[in-house]
């Protein structure tokens, strides 16, 4: 492995020009492609095979003219202060009219008909049924609907409008430009050098923009969830400048250490490469394996970022050593000698760096450092046993968004149950469809949480019912849940019939059941992929066990953080967030899957380093305290660069976008400073030999991957060209 990536290192900076000719052609691919064939995302969360998509399915066959998999609008009409709507009843009316000539709408129920005014007489809201799901709905039927709305405006209306049918694209821009910005001054701090500084952040945004590009290219050919792109960002925007960081730190040292620039760029990406493909790997892993949950849009969004990440891999190892080459000794320049102590401190000398005498202090009370660490995550870990799970609804939308409006209009008119109707489906199968639905109706007014049941309707067969039930609580309440629950429990309760439950609300609760089965699942996939992964990698049983438990342990407090901040409400006014609720059902999974992956990557560089020590002969204890001091101070760089990343997303107004963004920035502190840098130290110090030890069955069954780049020096040290293939060693 390292031999190869010797060679790949110095042919990316011998042949550079052409290197660098090629990333600009696909650069310009994935623009071209994102110009042109880009289409819309979604926001929609369904998953096939769940009790509410059966109840679309039937509807679909049974009552097309519902449009049951139709985006929805609703059109909430409020009297000017101080009237009631019937004042302005012919606004209204003609507003209704303009609703019911919008592009694709299948139908408009009118207030005034249908009873949908408030007691107060100054509140009433449209039902508005699109023929088409909401990912796909022309930019004519969007802006059709949002001329009627500027309309109604216009003549002393109040009008807003919730549902599917309102785009919202996720707001970005001001999150990346802080994370970049964060970054850059990190990067100068470590390296000292606006060059050396420089190189991952150009790196990591041609990264982005490659995967971006490609990502907005698919969205034109798949119906993509309108968060990939957001997590594709967060994620290749981050690790791209963490794995230039690893390599460019490691080409310095290599030129602080005598060697010229060729064998420098080799050399860093032979050993630092190595470590980089590995800790890819494991991310690449822990995000492809979302495929195992079998959700749709968390598939997607696991391929993109993975992807994404596999990009940054790949530049990272051809591209950074070719601008290494055209850097040329400005690289390793810096301003009146600021850090040139730190350029030398890989060699021999017998002054230890900060990260060395950490260590060393960490081995001299390996116990009291593991129970600190244990006990801070613990503590912080047991808001998590509160953890509540939900699907964003309008009331989760930013204050200032007609959607939110929308929502706390109906919820102050009517209830807060009114922006949480439940649709529930009656097919009486030989029987009379009338007949069942009474009774249907008759046993949900006895069930908790009904505030009404709408009369049947009934489809011209007469073998399918439509009740539309509104409950008393609001979309996200557990009450509401309990509902869906026990109106599916009167399943088989009426002779011959069969009921479904169907509805935004209803497919929000049946996302989070499906998502919540699917965490255990796919944690033991992705464990059990990315420890046959670590085995490889450092030969060693214990090491991959201690890594996956430590890991274990900083989610839980990450967890614990998530559910202090957005379901507690603690600290909301520092982070900006408006409305407190349950956390969202995808953030779990996705976070376990993140996380894991950028963990190991710390895990990798770190370890691989004592691993390297090691190997060289060094004592278990010195080669741990010697791994770790080498590598400490670009570890922490690229977890403050991480963290900064993330967190710069906190700034986002969409509630998923900030959560994530939250949870991934504090997954990383703890992972990075506590788990990382204190606990894995204590227990490597606590083991000692042992850390190493491997059934000598299984190292005879393992190939040796060389991550360390043993092999490769010894090449070196012997005077034999690694560039000659014919000399390479065979694996021990």
């Amino acid at each position: 492995m390292a031999s190869f990536l010797y060679r790949l290192g110095r042919f990316a900076f011998r042949r550079r020009w052409l290197v660098t000719a090629v990333w600009v052609a696909v650069l310009a691919a994935a623009l071209a492609g994102a110009a042109t064939l880009s289409g819309s995302t979604s926001d929609t969360f369904r998953i096939p095979g769940t009790p509410s998509q059966e109840a679309i399915d039937l509807l679909n066959e049974r009552f097309p003219q519902a449009s049951a998999d139709g985006a929805t609008a609703r059109v909430v009409f409020a009297a000017p202060d101080g009237q009631q709507l019937s004042a302005v009843r012919a606004e209204v009316e003609q507003a209704i009219a303009q609703l019911k000539e919008v592009p694709q709408v299948a139908s408009v129920t009118d207030p005034f008909q249908s009873g949908a005014v408030n007691s107060a007489g100054t509140v009433a809201f449209a039902s508005t049924t699109y023929q088409v799901p909401s990912a796909d709905l022309t930019e004519q039927a969007r802006d059709a609907l949002t001329a009627v709305v500027d309309e109604a405006r216009a003549q002393g209306l109040t009008v807003e409008v919730g549902g599917d049918a309102v785009r919202v694209k996720p707001e970005q821009g001001a999150g990346e430009v802080v994370g970049i910005a964060v970054a850059a001054v990190v990067l100068f701090i470590t390296f000292g050098s606006l060059v050396a500084a420089g190189l991952p952040l150009l790196t990591a945004i041609l990264g982005i923009a490659i995967g971006i590009g490609a990502i907005s290219t698919m969205s034109g050919f798949v119906n993509l969830s309108s968060t990939t792109p957001t997590l594709a960002l967060m994620i290749g925007l981050a690790v791209g400048i963490d794995y230039a960081l690893f390599i460019v730190s490691r080409y310095r040292h290599e030129l602080a250490a005598g060697r010229d620039r060729e064998e420098a760029a080799g050399l860093a990406v032979g050993t630092a490469g190595s470590a980089v493909v590995f800790a890819g790997l494991t991310v690449v892993i822990a995000l492809a394996a979302l495929v195992v949950a079998g959700i749709p849009f968390i598939t997607q969004m696991g391929l993109a970022a993975a992807f994404t990440v596999a990009v940054a891999v790949v530049i990272a190892l051809t591209l950074l050593p070719a601008l290494l080459g055209f850097a040329g000794r400005r690289i390793s320049r810096h301003p009146r000698g600021l850090h040139a102590r730190d350029l030398e401190a890989d060699r021999a000398t017998p002054r230890p760096n900060i990260g060395a005498r950490r260590a060393g202090a960490i081995a001299r009370r390996p116990v009291m450092a593991l129970l600190i660490g244990v006990i801070t995550l613990g503590v912080i870990a047991i808001p998590a046993l509160d953890l509540r799970l939900g699907m964003p609804d309008d009331g989760a939308a930013a204050p200032d968004t007609t959607q939110r409006k929308a929502y706390d209009l109906l919820a102050g008119a009517f209830g807060p149950g009114f922006n949480a109707p439940l649709t529930v489906t009656v097919d009486a199968g030989a029987g009379s469809a009338q007949t069942a639905a009474d009774q249907v109706t008759q046993a949900v007014h006895g069930l908790r949480d009904v505030a009404t049941v709408t009369p049947a309707v009934i489809n011209p067969a007469a073998d399918t019912a439509l009740l539309t039930v509104i409950p008393t609580s609001e979309p996200s309440a557990a009450a509401t849940e309990e509902l869906v629950h026990a109106i599916r429990e009167i399943d088989g309760t009426v002779p011959g019939a069969s009921i479904g439950v169907t509805g935004l609300t209803a497919i929000n609760i049946d996302v989070s059941k499906k998502l919540g089965d699917a965490l255990v699942p796919y944690l033991i996939v992705v464990v059990g992929l990315a420890f046959i992964l670590l085995l490889l990698v450092f030969r060693s049983l214990l090491v991959p066990v201690t890594a996956t438990l430590g890991f274990l342990l900083s989610i839980a407090a990450t967890f614990g953080a998530v559910v202090a901040v957005f379901q507690w409400g603690w600290l909301v006014d520092v982070f900006g967030i408006k409305q407190t609720g349950p956390i969202i059902s995808l953030l779990p999974i996705i976070l376990v899957g993140i996380v894991f992956g950028l963990a190991m990557d710390y895990q990798v560089f770190l370890v691989t380093r004592m691993r390297e020590e090691y190997s060289h002969g060094s004592t278990p204890r010195q080669a741990m305290i010697t791994g770790f001091g080498h590598g400490a101070r670009v570890v922490t760089a690229a977890a403050f660069i991480m963290i900064s990343v993330f967190s710069g997303f906190v700034l986002s107004p969409e509630s998923i976008v900030k959560s994530i963004g939250f949870a991934l920035g504090v997954a990383v502190l703890f992972d990075a400073v506590v788990v990382r840098m204190t606990i894995i130290p204590a227990v490597m110090a606590l083991l000692g030999r042992v850390a190493w030890w491997l059934p000598r069955w299984l190292d005879w069954i393992l190939p040796n991957l060389d991550v360390e780049g043993e092999e490769l020096r010894h090449l070196l040290d012997d005077g034999q060209d690694p560039l000659d293939t014919t000399h390479e060693r065979a694996p021990a």
